[in-house]
């Protein structure tokens, strides 16, 4: 006499006859279990960083070479790309979305970027002037920090880095995110990004995560000689906002207009 199955069933015996050989389940929250139990690992001393799990360098590996493919081809920013950890930056229910080419939610409203976005606006750094003689982008303000992510890839390709960030819970949010990574010299400050924060002025390079109508005023006098500005704009011409870059040169400022983007608005204050 056959016994009827007792339940619950083990994973594997949860199947129909019309199932495939050799298929598997579907586990889509495979890498989140893989995260763990390479963390757990590490803990006891039993293995290397670079697990199956979302600190695997081959999880970031993928994401650069996407990115390749979809014509980022500045090195120093792919290279960095590869080695910040974007799970980190993000809550833990979204840590599996974390190297998907989206912007996710961080809290009070604020997005954390797209990579390519993000490899973008940093790539157009690149290209300014004395980033192109030196090979970095030298001092640089950030203005909005949101979760810490691009101040961490800022502190691998600058020689110091200065981010404001106007929200007082995302500053905190940012300052324990990024301790004990090594991110150069990085300075978080907790006021109003639209002053800038002239103490460490002139910058080399200066990039804002948050659009507004016009460039603040103290970014342009905080900007030095040979510098450039990225920004998110709004330029009723093109239709919306788009990414706006400043080259100071000894004629003048120059403007160039580039990509549509989505920012969240630039305000005035700290909260």
């Amino acid at each position: 006499m056959t016994r009827a199955p007792r339940f619950p069933l083990a994973l594997d015996r949860v199947h129909g006859r019309s199932r495939a050989a050799g298929s598997e389940l579907l586990r889509p929250q495979a890498p989140l279990q893989h995260a763990a139990q390479d963390a757990a690992q590490q803990a006891t001393g039993r293995r290397a960083s670079s697990g199956l799990g979302l600190d695997s360098a081959a999880v970031r590996e993928r994401m650069v070479q996407r990115l390749r493919a979809e014509g980022l081809r500045c090195e120093p920013v792919l290279r960095a790309l590869g080695q910040v950890e974007r799970h980190r930056f993000v809550d833990s229910a979204l840590a599996t979305q974390a190297y998907e080419d989206t912007s996710l939610p961080i809290g009070l409203q604020q997005t954390i970027s797209k990579p390519s976005v993000v490899g973008r606006m940093l790539a157009l750094l690149f290209e300014g002037e004395q980033a192109r003689a030196h090979g970095h982008l030298g001092r640089v303000l950030e203005v909005g920090t949101g979760c810490g992510y691009q101040a961490a890839l800022l502190g691998l390709l600058a020689r110091s880095v200065v981010s404001v960030e106007r929200l007082k819970g995302l500053h905190e949010k940012a300052r324990e995110n990024l301790a004990g990574l090594r991110s150069g010299d990085l300075r978080l400050v907790y006021g109003d990004g639209r002053d800038g924060h002239a103490p460490r002025a002139p910058y080399t390079s200066i990039v804002a995560a948050a659009g507004g109508e016009a460039v603040p005023q103290a970014w342009l006098d905080q900007l030095a000689p040979g510098g450039r500005l990225v920004a998110p704009m709004h330029d009723a011409a093109r239709g919306g906002q788009v990414l706006l870059v400043i080259d100071r040169h000894e004629q003048g400022l120059v403007r160039q207009w580039h990509d549509a983007v989505h920012f969240v608005p630039l305000k005035s204050g700290a909260a």
